[in-house]
């Protein structure tokens, strides 16, 4: 059997929730999807992700909810972790955090193996082990259950996500870089077998710094002084990847999402 998988990119502020509920709508309608992914790193203000907002983006049809480094920004996020099944955060976290660094969903009638690591470079609060080294034992344990497995791969660098697009290539089906939220334009398909992408963008508005008001951010930059980042509502769109998988687990197609999304009438300014 093959499954049909999109990933959403990084939802940022309470523009990209809005968007996000928008876009797995119109997804849900107009394609036939086994499993939706997004990473929700940014839900919460742009920063983090609270428990409130992880529990609506699952009630809205994520059917798994990924983080990076601010994975623990939110306290009652480390509570939550504990007995969120939906969300998978970086495996590469020291050992007993709360949380999963992988968990198994079910999509129809198979079963789909999530994997989160995060990357080394350009991280400056936080700094966890190797990922590399991580990985082949990760793969082992979920290959020996399903093999539709899916990784993201939270990180800085194009070079550090390319590197570990060689290392995983015929070991998971996809490999979805996330962290920049700027959609690159080099999906491909590895000799292997494997999707993979340098970032699937963002869930939020393209006209701003990050999902966040340019004009703050900007500020920030000239002054060096800290200023609370603030939401933006211009030319908002749901980015990401939808890639098919055959019934060995191998990619056969990945594709760019982008679904544009009109701002609601109040926050049109």
């Amino acid at each position: 059997m093959s499954l049909t998988i999109a990933a959403f990119g990084e939802i940022v502020g309470k523009p990209g929730i809005y968007s996000i509920r928008q876009a797995v709508k119109k997804l849900r309608e107009e394609r036939s999807v086994d499993f939706i992914m997004a990473n929700g790193e940014g839900a919460t203000g742009g920063f983090g992700i609270g428990k409130n907002h992880s529990i609506y983006l699952k009630k809205i049809g994520i059917d798994a909810l990924t983080t990076g480094e601010k994975t623990y920004y939110k306290k009652d996020m480390v509570e939550h972790l504990k007995k969120a099944s939906y969300m998978v955060r970086p495996a590469n976290y020291p050992p007993g955090n709360p949380g999963w660094g992988w968990r198994l969903f079910d999509a129809g009638e198979l079963q789909i193996g999530v994997i989160t690591l995060l990357g080394q470079s350009g991280f400056q609060r936080v700094h966890l082990s190797n990922p590399f080294t991580f990985l082949p034992a990760l793969v082992e344990k979920v290959r020996s259950i399903t093999p539709y497995i899916i990784l993201q791969f939270h990180a800085t660098t194009t070079a550090e996500k390319n590197s570990m697009f060689f290392l995983a290539d015929g070991t998971v089906s996809a490999v979805v870089g996330t962290h920049t939220k700027t959609l690159s334009a080099d999906a491909r398909i590895f000799p292997g077998g494997t999707a993979v992408i340098t970032d699937n963008g963002r869930c939020g508005s393209l006209d701003s710094v990050g999902g966040l008001d340019p004009e703050i951010e900007i500020r920030k930059f000239i002054s060096q002084i800290p200023e609370r980042s603030a939401d933006c509502w211009k030319n908002l769109e749901a980015q990401g990847v939808i890639i098919e998988l055959d019934s060995d687990g191998k990619a056969v197609s990945i594709e760019l999402l982008r679904i544009p999304v009109e701002t609601p009438e109040e926050e049109k300014k």
